[in-house]
């Protein structure tokens, strides 16, 4: 369950009963969240809650994550981008072309 303390943004759970989300359990899912959709002020949270080292390792598992969310996760933690899992799926998607 997520600590009454913490108040995320309104719009960053929309999809999901937050009484049945516990911070360590979805963890992958809370930080993957903030870091595409979330505000500064979620971004401390979680930083506050979860650490830099446990934040870095649970992204770098990560399947999915938007280009501006890696490279912002990246130069914070100063890990090469291509260390991230979501990279290398990155890499295998069929782009669209820009005329």
């Amino acid at each position: 369950m997520i600590d009454s303390k913490l108040s995320f943004s309104i719009n960053l759970f929309w999809d999901a009963n937050l009484s049945e989300l516990d911070m360590e359990q979805h963890a992958a899912y809370i930080v993957g969240r903030v870091l595409d959709y979330g505000s500064w002020d979620d971004w401390r949270l979680i930083r506050d809650y979860y650490g830099m080292e446990r934040i870095k390792t649970v992204a770098l598992g990560l399947r999915s994550m938007e280009r501006k969310s890696l490279a912002f996760i990246a130069t914070v933690t100063n890990t090469p981008e291509t260390q991230f899992r979501c990279y290398t799926l990155l890499q295998s998607k069929n782009l669209h072309w820009y005329f």
